[in-house]
């Protein structure tokens, strides 16, 4: 039995855009304001981030069309490095990063429901565990169910800061936050030398106490590049169900690279806007900018708007994680490296029924343990560890396929090897960002991967003999 194709470009491109732009737009912007000391570094390190982002794309599209497999990422680790690297990712993926990411994120939905309810001081679990429950019922029913409804959440989702966008650029800031819009506007256009705003941070101020050339001001940009990519994150999640487009080879690459180039715009006109009505200062003083420029713009009802985008968007990418990842379970069981029940569709609706239900009942655990939060921080350095192996991988390709023994129109990426070495050398700067910051933590993460090390021999020789 064989997966349904059924996913057409849009689709796939749908599956970018739901898979990047979730609730860190909305949040994380405050904490690249309060670690890099002006608005010119700020919108730069949005606008560097885009372009890594783009190369990140770039770099999956070909290894995309070069193995259009279920699973994405782990079949590119499996068949560049070994099978077991391949399985570390997909173990970590549901101990840790997309389970950890699941409950974290409902938690986000049911708060800001209840707060769209006017009950903000309510718990926040038992609408949290609903939210997973729904979207895992609508992706059991098959793929085609799960991509119309994140076709529609993504669509919405994108009305609110298509407002603040508009709005933003015509109207004029009404003045401003605590360093003002013409001093954001200013210093965005001095660039990266323009004297600096106080800084609101540790690192931010370490950063504007050095020369603009400073070791410390290559550091606090690289702090702040973190919360930027992260925002970033999620283009890889097409690759995830390459099996289920209708044609992978062709349209593969154009979604993803379509998906995050739109993006991209959207993240940097929003920041644009962020820095035109609150200013530096402002930006890194509220956790919530785009509420603040909301109420700015148009009042109670911009502030109303805005929380249910947030509902729209953090409920629209809890179908995008059980539609996408769930897959690369399937291709992990499918090779005899986890246990041959997950490797089996459903009978009727020809989805990764037992991976979804697995997946969706760990999320659930996490969110009534509260450990959520921890087992994020904890992976973070493995999950960008495994980006740069897979950018790597890139480089593996070439050399066991060169180019000019793939079927005639497969997609090479231009650039090659500028455009994934950017992307790998960002993804090592934020490892090694991530590491000096959390070494405990970092440490932990590398230790819970470690223990899929006996979990992979042991399923690989029940897989052998049987």
């Amino acid at each position: 039995m064989s997966f349904r194709r059924e996913l057409g470009r849009f689709d796939t491109a749908m599956v970018v855009v739901g898979g990047i732009i979730g609730a860190g737009i909305f949040i994380n912007p405050f904490l690249v304001a309060q670690r890099l000391p002006s608005a010119g570094l700020v919108l730069g390190a949005w606008l560097f981030g885009g372009v890594v982002a783009l190369a990140g794309a770039l770099t999956f599209a070909e290894l995309g069309a070069l193995m259009p497999k279920a699973g994405g990422h782990y079949a590119y680790l499996r068949d560049a490095y070994h099978p077991l690297v391949g399985f570390l990712y997909g173990w970590g993926l549901l101990l840790m990063i997309e389970s950890g990411a699941i409950a974290a994120v409902a938690f986000t939905f049911a708060q800001y429901t209840l707060r769209l309810l006017g009950h903000p001081g309510a718990s926040s679990h038992t609408l949290a565990v609903l939210g997973i429950v729904v979207m895992a019922v609508v992706n059991y029913l098959g793929v085609k169910p799960g991509s119309r409804v994140l076709n529609g959440f993504v669509v919405v989702k994108m009305v609110p800061l298509g407002l603040l966008i508009v709005a933003g650029l015509l109207l004029p800031a009404h003045g401003g936050g605590a360093a003002g819009p013409g001093a954001a506007i200013a210093a965005g256009a001095a660039g990266a030398g323009a004297a600096a705003a106080p800084a609101t941070s540790g690192t931010a101020a370490a950063a504007s106490s050095a020369s603009p050339h400073g070791l410390a001001l290559l550091v606090a940009f690289g702090a702040g590049l973190v919360p930027v990519m992260f925002s970033y994150g999620g283009w890889q999640n097409a690759n995830y169900v390459a099996e289920e487009m209708r044609n992978p080879v062709r349209d593969l690459p154009v979604s993803l690279v379509a998906g995050t180039a739109l993006v991209v715009v959207v993240y940097g006109s929003i920041n644009f806007v962020y820095l035109k009505f609150l200013g530096h200062d402002g930006l890194a003083a509220t956790t919530t900018p785009a509420s603040a420029v909301a109420q700015s713009l148009f009042g109670s009802t911009g502030n109303f708007l805005v929380t249910l985008g947030i509902v729209l968007s953090t409920f629209g990418f809890l179908d995008l994680a059980m539609l996408a990842p769930t897959r690369v379970y399937y291709a992990m069981a499918r090779d005899g490296v986890f246990p041959e029940r997950v490797a089996r569709l459903h009978p009727r609706f020809d989805s990764p029924s037992v991976a979804i239900v697995i997946q969706s009942v760990w999320a659930i655990v996490l969110v009534l343990s509260g450990t959520y939060a921890a087992l994020i921080d904890y992976v973070t350095t493995a999950d960008w560890t495994f980006f740069s192996l897979a950018a790597a991988s890139l480089f593996v390709f070439r050399r066991k396929i060169p180019l000019a023994e793939r079927p005639a129109g497969t997609f090479a990426m231009p650039g090659y090897p500028v455009v994934p070495g950017l992307f790998l050398a960002v993804a090592i700067l934020i490892v090694g960002s991530v590491l000096w910051s959390y070494p405990i933590r970092s440490g932990i993460g590398f230790g819970l991967l470690a223990l899929g090390v006996p979990a992979y021999v042991f399923w690989s020789r029940r897989g052998a003999g049987s």
